[in-house]
């Protein structure tokens, strides 16, 4: 059985317990002050807002000043005939992978058949391992046509970035200043009075700008294909 320790308590102990004691007090209080400082003082580090704001100006524009219009990019997107072309082609390559499926869809169909009419004519084990091997064809199948889908719509993000860097960003751009527009906005978030001026909505301007500068754009071919 094991002895319980005891201390012998001699002044020197006394004088050392009350040493520590002292020490967790004052630990205790400064944690106490930093925490107080932390929540209601001053950082020094931290500029009066009043500072940061000084160089900040009075003047502001005022409406009469500005000159707006809307775009309608979801317009712009169907209608646009480059983004249409884009679009084609991503269509092709899905149904290019959707015919993938469907012949390797009958052929799995038929492997799984013939398993199914072996049974008794084999051992089990050889029957459970062509199981087994079939299921590894399908899944390898399956992250096959799920790495190609991932690479047209990829491929296709890619063309759409470029359309924009190449043709709509700069026609955007041509349109404000020719207009000398202070700002457009995006007319999905935009609630446009039916008595507005016909000037306000620029997506016609947009659409017919892009039609002439452009009608086809050469997406890559995705990898898979």
């Amino acid at each position: 059985m094991l002895k319980k320790l005891r201390i012998k308590q001699t002044p020197q102990n006394y004088a050392k317990m009350g040493m520590i004691a002292g020490a967790v007090i004052l630990v205790a209080a400064l944690g106490a002050f930093a925490i107080s400082a932390m929540r209601g003082g001053k950082d020094a580090s931290v500029a009066p807002l009043e500072r940061a704001l000084a160089h900040v100006s009075a003047d502001a524009v005022s409406a009469a000043d500005l000159r707006v219009a809307v775009v309608r990019m979801g317009e712009v997107y169907t209608r646009a005939e480059v983004v249409a072309d884009l679009r084609r082609q991503r269509e092709s390559f899905d149904n290019r992978l959707r015919t993938d499926v469907e012949r390797n869809q009958k052929e799995f169909e038929r492997a799984w058949a013939e398993l199914e009419k072996s049974q008794g004519m084999v051992t089990p084990d050889a029957l459970q391992r062509r199981v087994a091997e079939l299921q590894q064809r399908i899944a390898a199948f399956h992250r096959s046509i799920t790495e190609r889908a991932q690479a047209v719509e990829a491929e296709y993000h890619r063309a759409m970035v470029e359309i924009h860097r190449r043709d709509i960003d700069p026609i955007i751009d041509g349109v404000i200043e020719r207009k000398n527009l202070s700002m457009v906005f995006e007319g999905q978030f935009t609630r446009v009075s039916p008595t507005a001026p016909a000037g306000l909505d620029i997506t016609d301007d947009i659409i017919d700008a892009m039609n002439k500068r452009a009608t086809t754009f050469r997406m890559r071919t995705p990898q898979g294909f």
